[in-house]
């Protein structure tokens, strides 16, 4: 869509190193990534069949979503690979639309869910957690003085999507360790400070390291509630014991 739509660019629910690792939990061994580009995008449906599909792979099947549409001005679909199949020597397969809760599954919906904070909802559509990754940056240090220390996260894709605001109950993982770590994360503009910049803060449980400069992967678990202003540092400190408390309830069952 960068390429075809520029206006209308998405955030990612996966970047490309993403999706190879969920593709290969699936046992996919192989995988060919190309370039889209203007040109690319200039074929037609047919000319996509036989000069790319056909004489580059040689596919004894394809397999195409029930949506999914290709060549210049989305012309091609199921029916147009049905139609060439025999003339190219290769069978074609239809992926079903799936449904849950009588709705049809798409990425908006699962786009919607996740910044609604919906993480149940969105779960249920993707099929695994929710996850991003980010660099540890300096903060102000404000929580290690209420007890709550936090790693404050820089998104590593500026394209990927940040789930809604608020509080969440999340597992967490540093790159290149084995050890998973439980913790809740604060998005938004922090109303009680200052209010100003959006910010992704993880307080994570019986951990006291320093890991600035390092990358950490968060997987949303549950959702607690929506970013409120309190009164004071006392009355957010007080709240924030009430939120590690449902959160360990949560992750330990």
């Amino acid at each position: 869509r960068k390429i075809v739509q520029p206006e209308k660019s998405l955030m990612q629910l996966t970047t490309m190193d993403e999706r190879i690792e969920l593709l290969k939990q699936q046992g996919i061994n192989n995988m060919v990534i190309v370039p889209f580009t203007k040109e690319f995008s200039q074929q037609t449906a047919l000319q996509y069949i036989h000069h790319f599909l056909v004489e580059k792979f040689h596919p004894s099947k394809i397999i195409i979503g029930y949506d999914h549409k290709f060549g210049n001005n989305r012309e091609g679909d199921f029916r147009l690979l049905e139609q060439h199949a025999s003339e190219f020597n290769y069978s074609v397969k239809e992926i079903d639309e799936e449904l849950i809760q009588d709705a049809i599954i798409s990425s908006t919906k699962i786009r919607e869910a996740l910044l609604q904070g919906n993480v149940k909802l969105a779960h249920s559509y993707l099929g695994y957690d929710y996850f991003f990754k980010g660099v540890v940056i300096e903060g102000n240090k404000l929580g290690r003085t209420i007890g709550y220390p936090t790693a404050n996260l820089q998104m590593e894709n500026p394209d990927k999507l940040v789930p809604g605001n608020g509080v969440y109950a999340v597992t967490c993982q540093l790159e290149g360790e084995t050890r998973m770590l439980n913790g809740m994360m604060n998005i938004g503009t922090r109303p009680t400070v200052d209010g100003l910049n959006l910010m992704i803060e993880v307080n994570i449980f019986d951990f006291d390291e320093e890991i600035y400069g390092r990358h950490l992967k968060v997987w949303l678990k549950h959702y607690l509630r929506s970013e409120v202003k309190f009164s004071g540092i006392d009355a957010l400190k007080e709240q924030l014991n009430k939120d590690k408390e449902e959160s360990v309830r949560l992750l330990t069952n």
